[in-house]
């Protein structure tokens, strides 16, 4: 059916009761854990848990908690406009796995920290774990509004309400719950909230294989399409999407989440044996799968009802990232609940984000700021409290950067953008400390700091071209020529690809890098300069065993006693 473009599609009071009662049900685990039982009295059981909780909700947690209501809502207007090629983050989350599981978390589970950013004092210095959390920091603080900014586009695209209204009370509502109910709350509201997001991508995509002729004619339109052309072996990394890019860049991305972020890594450190460790990666893995797959399925479909209709292109919607909310509000209309399933489904993504930075970040400021201006040793509940307020501080100017995401383009490229500035260099950091025994905290520290600049460089000016509009990437066949005020005999694309091209070749190669390499850029500078300046400073210690992976102990000199489990070699200084 062709889309009109004068109809108005509006949510019934059923929508708004689903969407309501997801946010009232994640408010009331919050109050539970927060008012009945131990109430979180101790840090421990308000960042870690009490370190009760099993393997499953971690690993689920993990994973809608990285698959963000931004990934739920920008990969169908990836499939829409760039191709089926988005799945393939599919292959680089399980390497991803593997990384997490063999090389940097057993280093940290073996130490036993509850703050990932210890291990850097440990293997290098002070200053080196002071600038890792100030880029943590940093990076949460930018992410959660724009965590914060996709489910309220959502809402207000369906509903007509004003974005930034829809923003504020999502934060408030989120802010509250996990600052009062702590580390459990934002585990099992994490795990409610993956079951509506399956429930409701599930339902959305079996109904639009039902109004699309099945799945059959979903895939031959998706071929004749061009959307599934996803091996694109090209090497020139300007290419935007390509095998490589997604391979190698989300690989990175998605390894800096879980692993060297204090918000993905603190889960998995709540366990209590390193077999659930591996258990509950896995299952981590097998649920971001499951949701990727799920993503583009959907957008395969939003295809195949949009193909002669490009919703931007005939004015119908103002953003790209709008499509797949507008699709569900039009195939939703008649059919009750829908609609609002689909909202809460995109809320609950956000939502599980947006709570575990918060009660990540809050750990890592009480313990590495705001204990530095106490007087004196807070009791146990009188840390909960202080860990509580920090929270709602955080939160609430979080909250206040949401009123200006909407003016930084596509919500998709902003996440990778903000996670290539800060968590590549940080996943650099840790790989020199865990992979490599003879750098040392002069190369660490310089190293980050030159990882950070180097992809700086090559991010801002692209960021900046692109909101100038002279970087523009050739999209996949779009066409208006089904629509009712649109009378088109070709395809959008066979005129505008030429013109994007153009203006894109205006700007110098280096600033059209994708941004999807942008975490591996930063990681791999890191650790180049790292050790370039860890070999020129030739300062010398010994490095302890345990701070290293254990995959690199068969490298290590043998001469050095087991006993004392110190290598013995070169490396720099650990005071």
């Amino acid at each position: 059916m062709t889309p009109n473009l004068n109809s108005k599609v509006t949510l019934n009071w059923y929508d708004y009761a689903i969407f309501v009662g997801t946010l009232v049900f994640s408010t009331m685990i919050g109050i539970y854990y927060g008012c009945f039982g131990t109430k979180q009295a101790t840090t421990r059981e308000y960042l870690m848990g009490a370190k009760t909780m099993k393997i499953i909700p971690i690993g689920i947690s993990v994973a809608v908690g990285h698959i963000s209501g931004t990934f739920l809502l920008g990969t169908a207007a990836e499939v829409f406009r760039y191709g089926a090629s988005v799945w393939l983050m599919v292959v680089s989350i399980i390497i991803m796995g593997f990384l997490v599981n063999y090389i940097y978390l057993p280093v940290f589970f073996k130490l036993r920290l509850r703050n990932i950013y210890d291990y850097l004092e440990q293997r290098f210095d002070k200053k080196t774990r002071i600038l890792a959390i100030v880029f943590y920091v940093v990076a949460e603080v930018f992410l959660f509004p724009v965590q914060a900014y996709t489910p309220s586009l959502t809402f207000a695209t369906a509903s007509g309400f004003n974005v930034n209204l829809v923003a504020f009370i999502l934060c408030a509502v989120c802010v509250f719950y996990t600052a009062i109910g702590g580390f459990k709350t934002v585990i099992w509201t994490d795990f409610f909230q993956f079951g509506i997001i399956v429930t409701s991508f599930v339902s959305v995509y079996l109904i639009g294989l039902g109004k699309s002729g099945g799945f059959l004619s979903v895939w031959y339109t998706a071929l004749a399409g061009e959307r599934l052309q996803v091996f694109n072996f090209d090497v020139d990394p300007t290419v935007r999407g390509t095998f490589w890019g997604y391979l190698i860049g989300l690989a990175a991305a998605s390894t800096s989440h879980l692993a060297v972020r204090q918000t993905g890594a603190q889960k998995f450190l709540t366990l209590g044996k390193s077999t659930d460790l591996k258990w509950s990666v896995t299952y981590t893995v097998i649920s971001m799968s499951v949701l990727q797959t799920l993503c583009v399925l959907v957008g395969l479909v939003v295809y195949a009802k949009y193909q002669d209709c490009d919703p931007l292109t005939s004015h119908m919607i103002s953003k790209h990232d709008q499509i797949f909310p507008f699709f569900v509000t039009e195939i939703g209309a008649s059919l009750p609940g829908i609609s609002g399933l689909f909202i809460a489904a995109i809320c609950s993504g956000s939502l599980s984000s947006m709570s575990s930075n918060l009660n990540a970040l809050s750990g890592v400021i009480y313990k590495d700021v705001a204990y530095l201006f106490l007087k004196k040793k807070l009791s146990d509940k009188s840390s909960s409290g202080t860990l509580k307020v920090i929270v709602l501080v955080v939160g609430t100017l979080c909250t206040c950067l949401v009123f200006t995401i909407g003016l930084l383009g596509e919500i998709f490229s902003i996440s990778l953008l903000l996670l290539g500035l800060a968590e590549g260099p940080l996943l650099g950091l840790f790989t020199l400390g865990i992979l490599f025994p003879q750098a040392n905290s002069k190369g660490a520290f310089y190293g980050t700091l030159g990882g950070f600049i180097a992809v700086g460089i090559l991010a801002v000016p692209a960021k900046f071209y692109e909101l100038k509009g002279l970087i523009k990437y050739p999209t996949k066949p779009l066409s208006v020529r089904g629509c009712d005020l649109f009378n088109q005999t070709t395809t959008t694309t066979n005129f505008t690809t030429a013109l994007n091209d153009s203006v894109s070749s205006q700007v110098p190669s280096i600033f059209r890098i994708s941004f999807y390499y942008y975490t591996f850029i930063g990681a791999a500078m890191t650790v180049i300069f790292g050790l370039i300046i860890s070999y020129m400073s030739k300062s010398k210690s010994s490095v302890d065993r345990k701070l290293l992976s254990p995959l690199i102990y068969k490298r290590l000199p043998e001469e050095c006693p087991e006993e004392k489990k110190m290598t013995c070699i070169s490396a720099g200084e650990t005071s």
